[in-house]
């Protein structure tokens, strides 16, 4: 978003800064040394090398992990990365074994791996990157059965989060007509449509309930909206429970279905925007007659057979959403879902006048170019919000409404609200990389862009055509 001011022109930045974990994260790896093993080699290396200390004392390991006071005798696991530098050189002296309470991270779709990632982005603000490179499968189910195309020649100048052509994130919310009608004095008859812009296509999606009521959680998403000028979807009586209008009122959009209408009549103030938590055409009118200046945005799952006859009836912002493991209710994936709603709007010859919010099974920042490639305008990010305040996962954490999440005990707002920060600026620099790579300069340009995907069905049925099995 640009800023105004008696300086000028500035662009759109989110401050990072570290903000060490709360509680200490499990590393990787448990490395297994021979004391006595080791005790002997030393002794013999003393008498082999006449003294030598500076070749004595050398370490299998550029990581640092035998670098503490006592070498090996005490290893620095949370440095080792896996190399087995060590083990190849002295296989009968270490051994390096799997974490055990690594595997406890996350659940089976939001895995230990994902969790170790946003917790880096959480912590420090910078995108991971592994000096080793990429040692993981190049496909897969889900988000991993899709590859973005990257291999335009683009100018060197544009060049992700270091080049200097600015690369745009933002992106519009609300109402735009398909043309513009003008009276006999060249005036637009009626009232205005309602839009507004935001710098990144990024939204804080309601909790689950087993956190909705830690005062703590909801200060901090607030806040964070407010920090990095998005917003933060909460139920209006958590916002009234906790007293959020007043802080920072504007960045949140309040959740409320048609029970609720007599508490938000009596809202402090009329916010930017309102989100339908189910779909009601007198509710619709009631809230559109009493706060006609708001955006009013109708959430439901992708399958819903409401969508065409709310367009119909005015609705112009629709949130989708699947359950936290990205599946819907007839068990399609998220990404199969987007790209249907979004040709059915492209069918219709309306796509242009709606905007498409999506949340469920996005934990990744790959996960956000490739759902706005698949058709949605921005991601309202759930699960990875808990995995960034360090939040426990019990079970297999799919639903909302399951008591599946405990946050800890120490949660405070500035530290929660700087780690949302963090992840919002990795994944803000995430994005910023892959459209550098394609050649944009907008994020606009990349909503439904399927050209600028591979999806591993097509090319291995395209590669293997003609190929019988014996």
């Amino acid at each position: 978003m640009k800023k105004h001011s008696h300086k000028g022109y500035q662009r759109y930045h989110i401050e990072t800064k570290t903000a060490h974990n709360l509680i200490p994260h499990p590393h990787r790896f448990k490395v297994k040394v021979k004391k006595l093993g080791l005790a002997k080699l030393l002794l013999k290396e003393f008498f082999h090398y006449k003294g030598n200390m500076d070749v004595i004392l050398s370490r299998p390991c550029v990581y640092g992990v035998f670098s503490g006071p006592v070498g090996g005798f005490a290893p620095r696991e949370q440095l080792c990365v896996g190399c087995l530098r060590c083990t190849t050189q002295y296989p009968e002296m270490v051994s390096i074994l799997r974490n055990p309470q690594r595997s406890e991270l996350g659940d089976d779709y939001f895995t230990p791996d994902y969790i170790d990632t946003v917790i880096y982005e959480a912590e420090n603000g910078r995108v991971p990157v592994k000096g080793a490179g990429y040692r993981g499968k190049f496909g897969g189910e889900g988000w991993d059965s899709m590859w973005t195309d990257m291999s335009e020649i683009v100018r060197p100048t544009r060049d992700g989060i270091h080049g200097r052509e600015f690369i745009s994130t933002e992106i519009d919310l609300g109402e735009v007509p398909p043309y513009l009608q003008f009276d006999s004095e060249q005036h637009i008859p009626g009232d205005l449509p309602k839009n507004m812009t935001i710098p990144l296509p990024l939204l804080f999606d309601c909790p689950p309930s087993s956190v909705l009521l830690n005062k703590e959680c909801c200060h901090i998403l607030s806040a964070a909206a407010a920090e990095i000028q998005t917003f933060a979807i909460l139920p209006l009586h958590t916002i009234l429970l906790f007293s959020l209008a007043g802080s920072h009122g504007s960045h949140l959009i309040p959740l409320l279905t048609a029970q609720d209408f007599k508490d938000f009549r009596d809202f402090g103030f009329s916010p930017l925007a309102v989100e339908m938590g189910d779909w009601s055409e007198s509710f619709y009118s009631q809230i559109k007659a009493r706060h006609s200046n708001s955006l009013i945005i109708l959430r439901a799952d992708y399958e819903s057979e409401e969508l065409i006859s709310a367009f119909q009836k005015g609705v112009r912002i629709f949130h989708l959403t699947a359950d936290y493991h990205g599946q819907g209710k007839n068990g399609q994936f998220v990404m199969d879902l987007i790209r249907r709603v979004h040709l059915k709007f492209v069918e219709m010859g309306c796509r242009d006048q709606v905007t498409l919010l999506g949340s469920g099974g996005m934990v990744a920042a790959e996960h956000i170019p490739k759902a706005i490639i698949c058709g949605l305008d921005a991601v309202a990010l759930d699960t990875p919000v808990m995995a960034a305040l360090q939040a426990k996962f019990y079970g297999k954490c799919a639903s909302q409404t399951e008591n599946n999440f405990v946050l800890p005990d120490s949660l405070t707002i500035p530290w929660g609200k700087q780690r949302l920060k963090n992840l919002a600026g990795a994944w803000r620099d995430q994005l910023l990389e892959v459209m550098g790579a394609m050649g944009l300069r907008e994020v606009r340009r990349l909503r439904g862009e399927m050209g600028r995907a591979m999806l591993q069905k097509d090319l291995e049925a395209e590669a293997f055509a003609g190929i019988t099995q014996r």
